[in-house]
């Protein structure tokens, strides 16, 4: 006598499980919609210059930009995903808002902060 036996399947479906799969789609589907985002400011040249902001939790050295040319033009890229985002440069220490923006707000320290939308 033979006996045929089916190979076993586990189907495992847990809340948790969905919960997971859920999270990372739509991190997955934020990531896609995330744009380059050019920053540039002029300063002297041989200066220290970084990029803070609400998109690196005001991380002073968190973004590091380049005088590529040598000629006091200094930039970094960002990837953000769409929306409204506060920042600074930081120059030798020194947090400067945004010259060329003309968008701004007062922050909590009393100094102001520039202004991005990413559309």
């Amino acid at each position: 006598m033979k006996i045929k036996s089916k190979p076993a399947v586990a189907t495992v479906s847990t809340k948790r499980t969905r919960t997971a799969v859920k999270k990372t789609a739509a991190k997955a589907v934020a990531k896609s919609a995330e744009k380059a985002v050019a920053f540039t400011v002029r300063t002297d040249p041989g200066k220290s210059v970084y990029l803070a902001g609400s998109f690196n939790n005001w991380d002073p050295a968190g973004k590091k930009m380049s005088d590529k040319k040598g000629d006091g033009v200094y930039s970094a890229s960002v990837k953000l995903a769409p929306g409204t985002y506060q920042y600074k440069f930081v120059i030798d220490g020194t947090w400067c808002a945004d010259p060329e923006n003309r968008d701004f707000v007062q922050n909590d320290h009393g100094t102001l902060n520039s202004v991005i939308t990413v559309k």
